[in-house]
């Protein structure tokens, strides 16, 4: 059994190859042209096509608390119908990208990816008896982006079993097998994801299989600090109202600015809704303004902030 401090280093090294942070990014949004899963979402980019962001968004939306529920919930039947015109939907994505800042999303996040994904590697890993926690990291990457059970068994058939080979040895076997899956895949989308086996031999190299702290996974430090770091993109402040929100050196940034880039965008503004009020920020709500009589000053005081979260 891993600690409880080498699952989370487990899952950091899998949290920086999805969204590039330790933390995870949990208000993500990624749609990459080619990509079989299309709209991808969340710490650990849960899809559209598998029908695993309906479930994500479903149970959130089931939590009394979620403050994005009302809003979420009407794009619920085309999520259950994997309608990738979501690709697309921008609203959609911005109110995926505000749900970052709701805790409930994240302890949500947390609890969905733990059940789809680490569940379902420590079973794997279990019955192959790999007990190390970069083994258990290699098997939970895999179960994450793809792939596990096949490159398992080719490994399996080429190297017998890792109690059999050895399990460093079987690991390190897998790996390699892996990158030369991703390299070589029809799927030219994959080619750039051999950085994951890329950093995971490199730990391998350096002999890291209890994941002691501090790794160095992608450039990017895996410490106590930064375990334990405020998620990036996630805003508990200022409340919306209490200042005044206008082009800035340096920019305004929260939860106010993040709300109304939300309250922008249902009013069919073009922006992405992400807590920092910056030039396209100013001049949509000028655009704003000038739709509805008022002068384009580019300044949101408190009025109009509660205009456009209603």
């Amino acid at each position: 059994m891993l600690t409880p401090l080498q699952k989370r280093t487990a899952q950091a090294i899998v949290n920086i190859f999805e969204t590039g942070s330790v933390q995870g990014d949990y208000g993500n949004v990624t749609v990459i042209k080619g990509d079989s899963g299309h709209l991808t979402f969340g710490r650990s980019q849960t899809t559209l096509a598998t029908g695993n962001l309906h479930d994500l968004i479903e149970r959130y939306c089931q939590n009394p608390g979620a403050r994005f529920s009302e809003r979420l919930s009407s794009f619920l039947s085309r999520l259950a119908a994997r309608d990738t015109s979501l690709d697309h939907a921008g609203l959609l994505h911005n109110i995926l990208r505000a749900t970052a800042d709701d805790p409930v999303m994240r302890e949500t996040q947390d609890q969905f990816f733990d059940e789809k994904y680490w569940q379902r590697a420590e079973k794997s890993a279990k019955d192959l008896h790999i007990s190390t926690p970069l083994g258990l990291a290699v098997v939970y990457d895999s179960t994450v982006h793809g792939s596990w059970a096949l490159i398992r068994d080719h490994v399996v058939q080429h190297k017998g079993s890792p109690k059999a080979a050895g399990e460093r040895a079987w690991i390190t076997a897998y790996v390699e097998a892996r990158e030369d899956w991703l390299t070589n895949h029809d799927n030219e989308v994959l080619h750039a994801t051999v950085y994951r086996t890329q950093a995971f031999s490199r730990l391998i190299e350096l002999g890291h299989w209890g994941l002691d702290l501090p790794l160095v996974v992608r450039s990017l430090e895996i410490s106590t600090a930064t375990l334990n770091a405020a998620p990036p993109g996630c805003y508990d402040g200022p409340q919306p109202g209490s200042r005044p929100l206008a082009l800035q050196t340096p920019m305004a940034r929260g939860l106010d600015v993040r709300l109304v880039q939300l309250g922008l965008s249902t009013h069919g503004a073009d922006i992405k809704a992400d807590g920092l009020f910056g030039q396209t920020s100013a001049a949509r709500l000028k655009d704003y303004q000038k739709a509805n009589g008022m002068p384009a000053t580019g300044v949101a005081d408190a009025a109009l902030i509660m205009q456009l979260l209603a």
